[in-house]
């Protein structure tokens, strides 16, 4: 009874500030500004508000993107759930136990990533650290850190879980050029309003050999195609893009810059599949979805740039 009470006030929460939100339309592709954009499917909101967003397609660079997003200023609240695990950290239910424990050997992997494409030691900045985890693992490897996580609430249990002193986005316009040997975005780019502008503000900050690792969901692989409009990683309206690897490779050719290499993240096809049915019946179906993850992995074998989820790490030209 509690349950339905609480999701009820926040389907009535919603109600109540939607006509005070402002909403962003695009009239042209968010990466390349071809006019050239339709509509292609609806996804519901299933962790906040309950709404229903329709998601475009630009038919020159294939960049899916949420139509009607709340603004920068009007999109907090949609982030305001117990179960985001990027801000709360949170082990409650077994997809999110099963995630904490993947993440442990994810972090030391991305490390080794990132060491072999910089140096040993550097610099580094990332970007939308939600609770300071993988800031954590790089200080412990010698890394001279900085992060910039706009939430309050994920700045404060860095705090207290690793001791981390995260920056607010303001930051990043008073730092140096070129001051960061590697800048990392683990799934955060889907979320900024402002691209064009974010993206010359990290090639701004990059070193000259320097090296940017941007990590997104890839509405490419199997398993975005098995679930449709229920895909976990459309995420809306938190997720305002929804790129390909073609429309990354557009997004960067724009700015002067080159992708070196792309990497799949191979566990994020179990989780995406686990809350996607979810998503579609109302509970997770572990043999179906697990199977699924496999067949998108076994795919992604053969072509990996059909991974469910991809690293691109780039360079400047």
């Amino acid at each position: 009874m509690f349950a339905v009470s609480l999701l009820t006030f926040h389907v009535w929460r919603f109600s109540i500030l939607r006509p005070f939100m402002n909403r962003v339309h695009y009239s042209s592709c968010p990466v390349c500004s071809s006019t050239v954009i339709d509509p292609l499917l609806t996804v519901k909101d299933h962790s906040v508000s309950k709404e229903d967003y329709v998601i475009w397609q630009c038919a020159q660079c294939q960049l899916r993107f949420t139509q009607d997003v709340p603004d920068a200023d009007s999109i907090g609240p949609y982030y305001q759930f117990e179960n985001y695990i990027s801000h709360t950290n949170t082990q409650k239910g077994l997809i999110n136990k099963l995630y904490q424990k993947v993440r442990n050997f994810t972090l030391e992997q991305k490390a080794a990533l990132i060491k072999r494409h910089t140096k040993p030691k550097g610099s580094l900045l990332d970007l939308g650290a939600g609770t300071g985890a993988f800031l954590n693992t790089m200080h412990q490897e010698g890394w001279s850190v900085m992060c910039v996580e706009p939430d309050e609430g994920a700045r404060q249990q860095a705090k207290n879980l690793f001791g981390l002193h995260l920056k607010t986005p303001n930051v990043l316009s008073q730092l140096p050029d070129a001051s960061f040997d590697a800048i990392t975005l683990w799934h955060v780019l889907e979320h900024v309003h402002q691209l064009h502008d974010y993206i010359d503000q990290l090639k701004r900050l990059l070193k000259g050999d320097g090296r940017i690792f941007i990590a997104v969901p890839n509405y490419t692989s199997l398993d975005a195609q098995q679930y449709g409009n229920f895909w976990a990683a459309y995420d809306v309206p938190r997720h305002l893009y929804h790129f390909s690897p073609a429309s990354i490779q557009k997004l960067m050719q724009l700015h002067e810059m080159k992708i070196v290499e792309q990497k799949p993240m191979w566990f994020d096809s179990i989780y995406i599949s686990l809350l996607s049915s979810k998503y579609r019946k109302g509970s997770s179906n572990w043999i179906g979805a697990g199977f699924t993850g496999l067949r998108s992995n076994l795919n992604a074998l053969m072509n990996k740039k059909k991974c469910s989820s991809l690293i691109y790490i780039i360079s400047r030209n």
